[in-house]
């Protein structure tokens, strides 16, 4: 597929020519291996020739080389400067803290390809703070105490604030994967819109975290700690790769749950979403004897909120996108 159309020297052709930017397939052998590698290559418009441009080498190496770790499963340099940034530490002390040579992490840095066995330890310490915490002990003798104290403290931060369950990190996973762009706001109606929803079709909750009654609506406080200084899109954020792979563990049914939710409500903004809760009677249930500017933390209990979408399944058939926006429009007509 053509990308851009740009002129250059053909030295087929003798002369200046238009040219066009293709994917083309090419097989390299690596180790004795053979991967067959996407490229990008500039064609003649006139003969059909390749073209050699100024910089499409060093891009061509590029491509190779992010498609080669990819397929092997080995952290990227994009990898690394995420775990650099996570926990607040340089290069060559991230080396140390990892068990390995000083220079190791500034060379992948530089382009060399990871083995495997490292490449496995970078990956763990991005996924898990405890992990990178018994690394940051086992090397302590090897930093100083100023960047073993920042790099403690940032993983401490983050063991505290990725304290919900696994079945709810998996389900914010997926979200994410779903939506481009995600408030705070946002998310928490959707947690609870999934919650409902899947609650009410298999007579079971999604996750074991409570929802409460706050004044903007349904909230899950631990979920709100979290997340609430996230920007609009939190897979830019470094901490995202805390959840990168979790979502993979969801059943088919909990995936079509959060997906029918992600085509449905997932399309209004957040204060629209929470117009849609403060009209239907579990949140207004628990809010009963609190005014509109009234701080509240009460309960909305997953059977109470279950037993809702049970009945609104029963008017609406929501195990099905047609159900559901039509229950999301009556929702926001009685709204108005």
């Amino acid at each position: 597929m053509t990308e851009k159309r740009r002129r250059d020297f053909c030295i087929e052709c003798r002369k200046e020519t238009e040219y066009l930017l293709q994917k083309r397939d090419i097989v390299k052998t690596i180790r004795d291996k053979a991967y067959t590698f996407g490229i990008t290559v500039a064609v003649c418009a006139e003969c059909g020739g390749e073209m050699s441009l100024p910089g499409l080498i060093d891009q061509n190496v590029q491509e190779i080389d992010e498609q080669y770790r990819a397929a092997e499963g080995l952290v990227s340099i994009d990898d690394i400067e995420k775990l650099m940034k996570l926990y607040k530490i340089g290069k060559a002390p991230l080396s140390l803290a990892l068990g390995f040579g000083e220079v190791t992490i500034p060379r992948y840095l530089e382009g060399q390809v990871p083995s495997r066995e490292y490449s496995d330890i970078v990956r763990t310490a991005l996924a898990s703070p405890a992990y990178m915490k018994r690394k940051l002990t086992e090397n302590r003798d090897k930093l100083t105490d100023a960047a073993y104290r920042k790099a403690m403290a940032a993983a401490d931060s983050m063991e505290s604030l990725f304290s919900v369950s696994e079945k709810m990190l998996r389900v914010i996973a997926y979200v994410f994967e779903r939506l481009e762009e995600v408030t705070p706001l946002m998310l928490q109606k959707l947690l609870y819109f999934i919650q409902g929803i899947y609650s009410a079709l298999y007579g079971r909750p999604i996750f074991v975290e409570d929802c409460r009654a706050w004044i903007h609506g349904p909230v899950y406080s631990e979920v709100y700690h979290l997340f609430r200084d996230f920007k609009y899109n939190p897979i830019d954020d470094a901490r995202f790769a805390l959840l990168e792979g979790t979502a993979d563990a969801l059943t088919e049914e909990e995936k079509r749950v959060i997906d029918l939710v992600a085509n449905t409500f997932g399309m209004y903004s957040g204060k629209v979403l929470e117009r849609i809760t403060h009209n239907e009677d579990p949140w207004k249930e628990a809010r009963k004897g609190y005014g509109d500017s009234i701080p509240s933390s009460e309960l909305l209990p997953k059977e109470r909120i279950m037993k809702y979408y049970m009945a609104v399944n029963e008017k609406y058939g929501i195990d099905r996108e047609t159900g559901l926006r039509t229950y999301i429009q009556d929702m926001l007509e009685r709204a108005s």
